[in-house]
C-alpha cells in the first residue's frame, strides 16, 4: 500500500515518522511538509489513501473524490468540528475529548468515524499533544491494517466552533475581574508552541506573554 502523509504540524509529522519506521518496507510511506506539498506532487504518487492531519488548507473536492483522504480531529465529532478545537474544548471546561480520524468529505469534519478513542485534557498543550501523537499513531495502525468499523456522525449532535485568533489570547481586565482562577488557568495552558501564548496588553502597548501558571490551593 502506498500512503501519502501530508502535514507541517510537529505531532503529525512525529505520527507520519512512527509509520515510516513501524511499517518499514511493508508499506512505502511518503511524506510531504507544506513546502514540497502540491496536488500535482500527490497526484504523481497515485496513493491507495492520503492522510491530512492537522491541515489548515482546504483539498480540492478533485482529490478528495479520487483518493481515500482520513483526517484527524482532536475532539469527539461530531461535537466540536471547526478550529482551534483542543483551545474551544478547554475554554469551555471540557476535561475529556478524543482522537477522532474520519474520511473526508466536501462538508468540515462530517465525514464518517473510522477511529475514534478518548483523551485527557489534562496538562499544558505540550502534554496533550504527546497523547494526541501516541494515539493517534495507534489508530492509524488500526486503520491501515483494517481493524476498524465506519460509522457516520449525527448531525443531530454535531456543534461547530470558529478558529480562535491570536487577539482571543489576550487575558483582559474584564476576564481577571469577572472570572474565575480555573478560567484563567486553562486558557493559560491551552495555549503556547506551536500556539501564540497567552498575554496581558500593558500601558506602553507591549505584550506580556504568560507562558505558565498554577492556582496556588488556599489552607483555609
Amino acid at each position: 500500500m502506498k500512503i501519502v502523509c501530508v502535514g507541517y504540524r510537529k505531532w503529525a509529522l512525529e505520527i507520519y515518522e512512527r509509520l515510516k519506521i513501524f511499517y518499514g518496507a511493508s508499506h512505502d510511506i511518503v511524506i510531504f511538509d507544506k513546502d514540497s506539498y502540491s496536488e500535482t506532487s500527490l497526484t504523481q504518487e497515485n496513493p491507495d489513501m492520503v492522510l491530512f492531519y492537522g491541515w489548515s488548507w482546504k483539498i480540492s473536492s478533485s482529490i478528495i473524490e479520487k483518493y481515500m483522504c482520513l483526517m484527524l480531529h482532536p475532539s469527539p465529532l461530531p461535537k466540536y468540528r471547526g478550529g482551534s478545537p483542543i483551545q474551544n474544548q478547554i475554554i469551555n471546561g471540557e476535561t475529556q475529548s478524543a482522537v477522532t480520524i474520519i474520511e473526508m468529505t466536501d462538508k468540515l469534519d462530517a465525514g464518517d468515524i473510522l477511529a475514534q478513542e478518548s483523551i485527557s485534557l489534562n496538562g499544558n498543550i505540550k502534554e496533550i499533544l504527546k497523547r494526541l501523537t501516541r494515539v493517534g499513531t495507534r489508530l492509524t495502525k488500526r486503520i491501515i491494517s483494517g481493524n476498524t468499523t465506519r460509522r457516520k456522525q449525527n448531525e443531530n449532535e454535531a456543534t461547530f466552533y470558529n478558529r480562535r485568533k491570536e487577539e482571543d489570547n489576550e487575558i483582559t481586565v474584564n476576564e481577571i475581574l469577572n472570572q474565575d482562577s480555573q478560567y484563567l488557568y486553562n486558557k493559560i495552558r491551552m495555549l503556547g508552541d506551536p500556539y501564540p501564548y497567552a498575554y496581558i496588553k500593558t500601558v506602553d502597548g507591549k505584550k506580556l506573554l504568560i507562558k505558565d501558571a498554577s492556582i496556588e490551593v488556599s489552607d483555609d
